[in-house]
């Protein structure tokens, strides 16, 4: 199998196009990735730009886009609604296909290591890339923002994992940056047909794994839920006149996609209510297209040596991925979108 990762850097960047676009080409130009997305933010004044491709080819067009970054952007002069670190606040390593976590999180020390020794800016490791435990959690890197970097520098406990030790002129300029490794995250949104938040609400608190609040002898504690990995909450879309339950799902090994769709499926059918369709945000890896395939042609009774094709149209279908907008697994599914 074809080794494929996705980088997903955050730059503190939304506003300026022209600084934007630069980063962005440096990426691209470094060979061998595929930029998948451009996504600025105005009020955040930060853009989130997703790549892929070999591990290799990944770590390298990081690397230039961290590097253009750092000269185009000065944190000095930064404001925006998001929390922030520095011109590249964070940049996740993520499988996609034929390479593990680890691996990645491997690859995210050294990619942080060579940040700092040829570029001069700080780094910490977070998630499994971490080695410290506490900073597996991104919040704990990012403690009081950039603005708290002249006193975390100098701290031993608390200074980056790649620091001088003192806060540089470069570490003024540049700010720090969160190098590190996750799984691939589905962010999916489940149609219901109804228009009540509260019940949304409900079925979310149902299914995700933190659960639902109870008071228990005057005291508030968490009854959890049905899905590990998974974090949900209900909403009303306005665009589409339906509540939702919107769902990160963080672990897809633990809890893939169409496990995750039958489950809100039965709490909402609990309720009298109906799944109607299932919105995908952002992308997909092809096996999570395929595994929910197989899963709904069994469950059907259908053959399930046919095409990988016929596989993906049946989760397509069996989930309702084109309620609202059409849906083409070409545009969807990461690697079919860099040629793979």
């Amino acid at each position: 199998m074809k080794q494929i990762i996705e980088c997903v850097p955050n730059f503190s960047e939304g506003r300026n196009m022209e600084v934007i676009d630069s980063i962005a080409h440096s990426i691209e130009e470094a060979g061998g990735v595929k930029v998948l997305n451009v996504d600025p933010g105005a009020a955040t004044n930060r853009t989130v730009i997703t790549f892929a491709g070999s591990p290799e080819s990944v770590v390298e067009a990081a690397f230039q886009g961290v590097k253009k970054a750092g000269e185009m952007i000065d944190m000095r002069q930064h404001h925006g609604a998001h929390p922030r670190l520095g011109a590249t606040d964070v940049l996740p390593l993520v499988p996609v296909s034929g390479i593990t976590v680890e691996e990645c999180a491997e690859l995210a020390r050294k990619l942080a290591e060579r940040i700092y020794t040829e570029l001069g800016i700080p780094c910490y490791c977070y998630e499994a890339a971490a080695f410290k435990p506490e900073r597996k959690n991104l919040a704990v890197c990012r403690a009081g923002e950039y603005e708290a970097l002249p006193e975390r520098m100098k701290d031993p406990v608390r200074r980056p994992d790649f620091s001088p030790g003192e806060f540089t002129e470069r570490a003024a300029r540049t700010g720090a940056t969160n190098v590190g490794a996750r799984d691939f995250l589905i962010a999916v949104n489940f149609n219901l047909n109804t228009t009540s938040v509260s019940e949304a609400n409900a079925i979310a608190f149902e299914v995700r794994e933190k659960g639902r609040p109870v008071t228990v002898d005057g005291k508030t504690v968490m009854i959890p839920g049905t899905l590990k990995g998974c974090k949900a909450i209900g909403w009303f879309i306005d665009e589409y006149g339906i509540a939702q339950v919107s769902m990160n799902i963080t672990d897809i090994n633990t809890t893939p996609l169409h496990i995750a769709f039958e489950e809100v499926r039965r709490a909402a059918q609990a309720r009298g209510l109906q799944v109607t369709g299932t919105e995908i945000i952002g992308l997909v890896p092809k096996r999570t297209m395929l595994e929910a395939g197989l899963y709904f042609l069994e469950r059907q009774h259908r053959p399930t040596d046919v095409s990988e094709q016929d596989i993906m149209q049946a989760a397509v279908i069996s989930m309702g991925l084109d309620d609202l907008k059409p849906f083409n697994v070409k545009d969807k599914v990461v690697e079919l979108l860099i040629g793979d």
